[in-house]
């Protein structure tokens, strides 16, 4: 099949899947995939040999499968790091330690270690089901939700042989970045520990704080404006948002049913792509996956092309740069983005080539993207009725939504099948990825993207060093193209490989006044 005609039944079937969207009641009665293909054996760094909290994923399973790892071992070494930090870090609101060292024995007894994800510690952020443990999305209104079946994600990632650590703390209701339902700030991005001024990234904070410290070998978050690939971003990670669809979000606490997108924060391409295939593929609990086009082979996507004559993109790949990629950053982050297109240039099989967006792409990603508001009341009117004080600090931005008309609602639909046609008749007719300067774009029309480290620069004018990255969107159900750029880009780089260092010992933060979001700030910043 062509790529034009590869392209045109993206685009039909991507319209189709989104006119069909809706809500569903979860059921306990989800199908669990066959875990996806394991990956292959890597060559494994020193540093991971030597310390299983630096391994990434893929060099965790080939150490378990060498049998130079235990499970047993792998797990308690990062809940090591879990009870010894974690106090500063802030990244778990649970940790389930007992349930996950007997898990890992059975791994270990049975010497089970084919599985896709055998034996790998995980972190689940919070608003994902977990059967027998808290569920609380960092809220008033679920305070005591202790559901009685996993969501369909953690659900194939267990059956994969993953292995739970603990629920990772977030925004309240996935609104802004993790603070108590009061404002006040918890997680604190692991690069700047002493500073929790400095934005780890988004609502997942949680789960990516915890990847980055070395207090989990990966995790998974949600994203409804930007909560996979901004936290990604700000802390050195490679997180992939999927497709609308491509991921079930069955049994996840809602935000907005159509934006709300599960998927990993991993340490490279490598792990996102394990994670993803594992948790990829129809979920009859949400009619969001069904009838979609096959997953393709993520793995295969992830892993870098080498030949005789070094690093080469997998497929023929035009990367869009527009016009305002430069405009807003400082000096430090735009010399990180021209680094990142030189060095993109340079590889065989890329093409940088500068694209334009539709002449009312402001409105139509902008103005609209507030019809986002309503669809978060939805799920919520009886608790809004109850009791408003229930929503805290983001109470404020839960009102801005029951203000809207369904007229409004209704247009900004209606813009956003416009937005999607506009891109495919213009912007996908000269790129195959876009670099973008704000996930929202295509978060409010389900397409993929990926993030991941290109540098740093100072986290605020004069302050600490900190991870900057790039966002690469893609077309429908083409998240293999977006991992197979990433892959290439860390093949040929290593900030991908970087960590953040521990914490100074006596660090406590918020022995200080405690820092406070205001409702404002929550409305202002909301997703």
């Amino acid at each position: 099949m062509s790529a034009a005609a590869d392209r045109a039944l993206n685009r039909r079937t991507f319209l189709a899947a989104a006119a069909g969207t809706g809500a569903v009641a979860y059921s306990a009665a989800t199908s669990v995939r066959s875990a996806a293909a394991a990956a292959p054996d890597v060559e494994v760094r020193s540093a991971a040999a030597d310390d299983p909290t630096e391994a990434t994923v893929a060099e965790a399973l080939t150490l378990l499968r060498r049998g130079k790892l235990s499970a047993t071992d792998l797990v308690q070494a990062h809940l090591d790091r879990i009870e010894r930090f974690d106090g500063v870090y802030k990244a778990y609101n649970t940790v389930t330690a007992g349930s996950a060292l007997a898990a890992a024995a059975e791994v270990d007894a049975r010497r089970d270690v084919r599985r896709a994800l055998s034996g790998i510690p995980l972190c689940i952020k919070d608003n994902y089901w977990t059967a027998g443990v808290p569920t609380t999305a960092n809220s008033t209104v679920f305070a005591d939700f202790v559901p009685d079946s996993d969501a369909t994600a953690v659900t194939r990632l267990t059956a994969a042989g993953g292995i739970v650590l603990g629920k990772g703390q977030m925004g309240p209701l996935a609104t802004t970045r993790a603070t108590t339902p009061a404002g006040e700030v918890t997680t604190v991005n692991a690069w700047t520990p002493g500073d929790p001024s400095v934005d780890p990234g988004g609502s997942s904070t949680g789960p990516a704080t915890a990847v980055a410290a070395r207090m989990a070998a990966s995790s998974i978050g949600t994203q409804t404006g930007g909560s996979i690939t901004n936290p990604s971003l700000q802390q050195n990670l490679t997180g992939l948002k999927p497709t609308m669809g491509r991921t079930s979000i069955a049994g996840i606490i809602p935000l907005t049913f159509t934006r709300d997108h599960s998927g990993p924060l991993a340490r490279d391409a490598m792990d996102a792509a394990i994670l993803t295939s594992v948790m990829a593929g129809p979920d009859p609990a949400d009619p969001r996956t069904l009838g979609l086009p096959d997953v393709p082979d993520l793995v295969t996507a992830a892993t870098p092309v080498r030949d005789g004559r070094g690093v080469r993109v997998r497929r023929d790949t035009r990367i869009g740069v527009p016009a305002d990629w430069f405009e807003g950053v400082g000096p430090e982050v735009a010399a990180a983005r021209q680094g990142f297109l030189d060095r993109m240039g340079a590889l065989r099989g890329v093409t940088i080539v500068d694209v334009t967006y539709p002449a009312d792409w402001e409105l139509l990603t902008g103005a609209f993207n507030a019809v986002r508001l309503s669809e978060r009341t939805e799920p919520f009117r009886h608790w809004l009725r109850k009791d408003l004080t229930l929503f805290g600090v983001s109470s404020l931005s839960w009102l801005q939504g029951l203000m809207l008309s369904g007229d409004e609602w209704i247009t900004g639909q209606r813009a956003k099948t416009w937005l999607l046609q506009e891109l495919y008749a213009g912007l996908f007719e000269s790129c195959d990825v876009v670099l973008q300067t704000s996930p929202v774009p295509f978060d409010i029309l389900g397409l993929p993207e990926i993030a991941f480290p290109v540098g740093e620069a100072p986290a605020y004018e004069g302050g600490p060093a900190a991870p900057t990255g790039v966002i690469l969107g893609g077309q429908p159900y083409e998240e293999d193209r977006l991992l197979e750029v990433a892959a290439a880009h860390q093949a040929i780089t290593e900030f991908h490989l970087r960590r953040p260092a521990d914490p100074p010992s006596g660090v406590q933060l918020l022995s200080a006044p405690a820092l406070r979001l205001d409702a404002q700030q929550v409305a202002a910043t909301a997703q």
